[in-house]
């Protein structure tokens, strides 16, 4: 019986917490977190520059936009289609539009600033690892002229003895 008590197997609770500690996970979890705090600042500039830019053309509520693929195309209030085949097309663009958005935001100022600021980070990094791998050639040199001094110093030395 002792046997089974040395090995003990992990807990659900210690398997469950290895799991949300690893890095992906947590890395995950912010990028929810800021991407729906994101979301807000997306819709703001959506509503508040694209769709009035857009209302210049036509109309700032895109979802008025559409076709009718089979006449008479009547939609209620509430969105329901009562008769005919109605492509909604506008909603589409401006989901379109929202995502790229989104996109050359994220990338612009998330992505690309990253992106820099690690390949800065590396270029350190190697550089650092440059010069001390020239510190250590160099010493490498060095201790391989010791040992050559020392070598022919002994072949003298047992030359005259």
């Amino acid at each position: 019986m002792s046997a089974k008590k040395e090995k003990k197997e992990p807990s659900v609770w210690h398997g469950f917490k290895a799991f949300l500690m690893r890095g992906n996970v947590v890395d995950l979890a912010v990028a929810v977190v800021i991407g729906a705090a994101f979301t807000n600042i997306v819709n703001a500039v959506v509503k508040g520059i694209i769709n009035p830019l857009v209302g210049a053309i036509g109309t700032q509520n895109l979802d008025n936009y559409s076709s009718c693929l089979k006449d008479p195309c009547k939609v209620g209030a509430d969105g329901t289609v009562k008769s005919g085949v109605p492509i909604l097309w506008g909603s589409v663009l401006g989901a379109t539009l929202t995502f790229v958005i989104t996109a050359a935001v994220v990338y612009f100022l998330m992505v690309l600033p990253m992106s820099k600021y690690l390949a800065r980070q590396a270029a350190r990094k190697a550089a650092r690892e440059g010069t001390k791998e020239v510190v250590e050639v160099s010493e490498l040199e060095v201790l391989k002229e010791i040992r050559d001094a020392l070598v022919a110093q002994r072949g003298s030395g047992h030359g005259d003895r």
